[in-house]
């Protein structure tokens, strides 16, 4: 099964979803990211807080969702509703959902402030990803209606 985190710049919150579902992730789930307009290169503190979580970062970069190595089976958006932020709306037959986090790179305040944001960032998207993992993935494939329900249900996680 292949998850896709999609957001907009794929520098921050989809990398980190990205490389956290990886690292959690058992045989046979994989996670990729892209975004609608890549930043071209990761966030410096989203690369830095993964390290510190001891989980790897080697091989991600920013991308297109144009080139994309693999179809997804499920995408979820993790853009914010901070400044308005729109989200890209992926096409295809796919099982879809959103779960929304503001983006820490946006943050302006004290270092302190800017690493809060992050790791706060961080702790929202590993609860939502440990959630996921914790589904019966078995049972729910065969159920598309209860799947996405389950998605949208992680999704409300903070």
């Amino acid at each position: 099964m292949n998850v896709l985190f999609l957001c907009t710049g794929n520098s921050c919150r989809s990398v980190l979803s990205e490389a956290t579902f990886n690292h959690l992730a058992p045989e046979g789930l994989k996670a990729i990211s892209a975004g609608s307009k890549p930043a071209g290169k990761l966030h410096p503190r989203a690369v830095a807080l993964l390290n510190r979580k001891g989980i790897s970062t080697e091989g991600y970069f920013s991308k297109s969702w144009n080139d994309l190595p693999v179809t997804p089976d499920i995408v979820v958006s993790v853009c914010g509703s901070a400044a308005g932020e729109t989200c890209p709306a992926y096409l295809g037959p796919v099982l879809r959902t959103h779960w929304g986090v503001d983006d820490p790179g946006h943050v302006v305040g004290t270092e302190d402030e800017i690493e809060a944001a992050f790791e706060t960032t961080y702790a929202t998207i590993r609860a939502r990803i440990e959630a996921f993992l914790a589904l019966p993935l078995g049972e729910l494939k065969g159920n598309r209606a209860r799947f996405k329900a389950e998605l949208d249900r992680i999704g409300a996680i903070v």
